[in-house]
């Protein structure tokens, strides 16, 4: 089964901050941790992060639900400049509830001049029958807000001009 959750804003940055922001930053300050969501703390094996076909493993802190470290993969399905990303994150290293992978897309247009919409779209993926009343009510409920916060985090990057950590 398929939940696909979508959240949209508009950021007041340039086309290119807001396209670029959510992948190549330090992942540690977009993931800060909410709920059931541990904190990102690092990635490795990210050397080159950022291109079609790259992989990075991501490490969260303790939490309710993770032991700690290594918690997943997140890897690049597709990249067109200024406009489309693709992730799917998987491998993840504790029961996520039956899902087995999740698919993020960030979407960006340019409505005018430093005014950027932005879509963020997630597919969490389940193969477990008896969860999925469940997994409806994570995804619309608790993921939906997660992402919302992802979004804020992301845009006081890109407003604060953080530099990348990834090029």
């Amino acid at each position: 089964m398929e939940y696909k959750i979508k959240v949209t804003t508009t950021y007041k940055c340039s086309l290119e901050r807001a396209f670029k922001t959510p992948m190549l930053c330090d992942l540690s300050k977009v993931h800060t941790g909410f709920g059931l969501m541990p904190k990102v703390t690092h990635c490795s094996e990210d050397e080159n992060w950022g291109q079609v076909g790259s992989k990075k493993k991501i490490y969260a802190a303790k939490s309710l639900t993770q032991k700690g470290g290594f918690v997943s993969v997140d890897h690049i399905l597709e990249r067109i400049e200024n406009d489309y990303w693709k992730i799917q994150v998987d491998d993840f290293q504790s029961w996520m509830l039956g899902f087995y992978k999740f698919v993020g897309e960030w979407k960006t247009t340019k409505i005018a001049t430093d005014n950027v919409l932005v879509e963020y779209t997630y597919t969490l993926h389940s193969d477990n029958l008896m969860f999925y009343p469940l997994n409806w009510l994570f995804a619309k409920a608790f993921w939906r807000m997660y992402m919302k916060r992802v979004l804020e985090n992301v845009k006081q990057i890109a407003y604060d001009k953080e530099p990348y950590k990834y090029e």
